[in-house]
């Protein structure tokens, strides 16, 4: 349900760019030379193309870099994280003219042997196509870019058709299972860099509440982003997009702020929109995410560190979770639920790196957390709580190989296991609910080749919510999930780009 490049700057976490100083370009979650090292969010592109302990110069790098496995989600795999960069951001297939070019696919593919509402296997992938343009070498307009990227999602979800939870083991699955225009942008770099601002087609969730580490996992619950904020919000998400756009200042080389509006409109989400449709019918409204961040890289630490407290408001219509048109119990009338407007949350989010054995290197372990709560509206969850570790480094000779576990707890509200409750007593039935899903995931991140990556995945739900089945009279039993996450990059398979371990 997400993807695309980004640093924990621009189409990552952040925003637009790393700091003026440092050359930071944030790309939708995900880049670097390590296709899935995020060991601690270099602040973009900017980083790739240099060495990372290098006085690098204010002049922002000449584009954005898409993710290298193309999800908005993955976009945040491999962001800035060598201290050697190549040339070129892994997987570029650069023309030379200012116009360059990425392809990738992305396969997730889940199994549950225990657990769940039945036993079995899922696989879904996408094939991302992306285009870079330098608008100031193709035509001489300074700090300008355009970029488009088109992918194509197919497959089917553990989660929805055999776990029964609400929160996909494969993040890749999502947003229409179709082909369809999902970034569409034009991005502008002022005042030295220390102003980026993006407009176009975009989703919300490549620029804002991500990070280089999150798609290091196949866990929807982390990665691209915190799920809680799509359960408590309109946030728009990877790769269904809608006009908005986004702006983020360096106020210093090291804190921002970011701040973006973008188009809510549900009927760009039905199965078989191609994205193709730029005109507002059908928008509710828009949500507003903001930022207020303090990066680091290894340009300019030697313990890399990210720290952001942010929230987003959402000014746009959303189902009530407990009431139908007429005021009714909608779980039990069947009737449609009432229409409500605006909800509202905050957060609170870090990532440090804790051990660097050789600070001229990038391996090392890295730490991070996020919280989550809702402060307006009628929602579904009260909280949401993450902590989790990634090790970029393991065995001798394999440098690029990554170490990752996380763990997180969404907690339901009173209105969710109302309708649960209502429902369970309506078959005569009397039983304590669990008031929280707990979601873990330990992976190991193998680079097969400098064009291939395999992540393979245990995951374990604790409690899985059964929102989807109000009417079930016993709890969905605990789920282990076994899970692999395959990542491939065309250009360099075809001989045409650099990747990890190229040489």
């Amino acid at each position: 349900m997400k993807a695309v490049t980004a640093a924990w700057a621009m189409l990552g976490l952040g925003a637009v760019l790393g700091g003026p100083a440092h050359a930071q370009e944030a790309a939708p979650a995900p880049n670097d030379p390590l296709p899935a090292l995020a060991v601690a969010p270099v602040a973009g592109p900017a980083a790739l193309r240099r060495p990372a302990l290098r006085r690098v110069v204010r002049r922002a790098p000449p584009r954005r870099t898409f993710g290298d496995d193309g999800s908005a989600a993955a976009a945040a795999d491999v962001l800035g994280q060598s201290a050697t960069p190549p040339t070129l951001p892994p997987g570029t297939f650069d023309l030379g003219n200012g116009l360059s070019f990425l392809l990738n696919y992305t396969g997730q593919g889940a199994a549950n042997p225990v657990g769940g509402i039945r036993q079995g296997t899922a696989w879904a992938g996408q094939l991302f196509f992306g285009i870079d343009a330098d608008l100031s070498r193709l035509a001489g307009l300074d700090g300008a870019s355009v970029h488009i990227a088109v992918t194509n999602r197919h497959g089917r979800s553990l989660a929805q058709d055999l776990i029964g939870n609400n929160t996909s083991v494969q993040e890749i699955y999502g947003g229409g299972q179709t082909t369809r225009l999902t970034l569409l942008s034009y991005q502008q770099k002022l005042f030295d860099n220390r102003l980026d601002i993006e407009v176009g087609r975009l989703v919300a969730n490549i620029n804002f509440l991500n990070s280089p580490i999150y798609c290091n996992f196949q866990t929807n619950s982390a990665c691209g982003n915190p799920t809680f904020v799509f359960k408590t919000s309109n946030f728009t998400f990877w790769p269904v997009s809608s006009w908005g756009g986004h702006a983020k200042a360096w106020l210093t080389d090291k804190v921002f702020f970011h701040v973006g509006a973008y188009e809510v409109n549900p009927l760009h989400q039905q199965p078989g929109d191609n994205g193709l449709d730029f005109s507002t019918k059908g928008a509710t409204g828009a949500i507003v995410p903001f930022e207020l961040g303090y990066t680091t890289t290894f340009a300019n630490d030697v313990l890399p560190r990210n720290y952001g407290v942010g929230g987003w408001i959402d000014r746009s219509d959303y189902p009530d979770p407990v009431r139908d048109v007429t005021g009714g119990r909608a779980v039990l009338t069947g009737l449609d639920p009432r229409t409500r407007f605006g909800r509202s949350g905050v957060y609170a989010r870090f990532d440090q790196m804790v051990w660097r054995p050789d600070p001229t290197a990038i391996q090392g372990l890295t730490l991070f957390g996020v919280a989550m709560t809702g402060t307006g509206g009628r929602l579904v969850e009260d909280y949401f709580l993450e902590i989790g570790a990634l090790q970029t480094g393991t065995f001798a000779g394999r440098p690029y190989d990554t170490v990752g576990f996380v763990i997180n707890t969404q907690k339901f509200s009173p209105l969710a296991l109302s309708n649960i409750y209502a429902a369970q007593a309506s078959l005569g039935v009397a039983r304590n609910i669990p008031e929280h899903q707990i979601m873990m995931e330990l992976n190991y991140g193998i680079q097969v080749t400098p064009a291939i990556r395999l992540t393979p995945n245990l995951q374990y739900i604790v409690n899985p919510d059964q929102t989807r089945f109000p009417y079930r009279t016993r709890n969905i039993p605990d789920a282990l999930v076994v899970g692999a996450k395959l990542s491939v990059d065309l250009f360099t398979l075809a001989g045409l780009a650099q990747g990890p371990g190229s040489r």
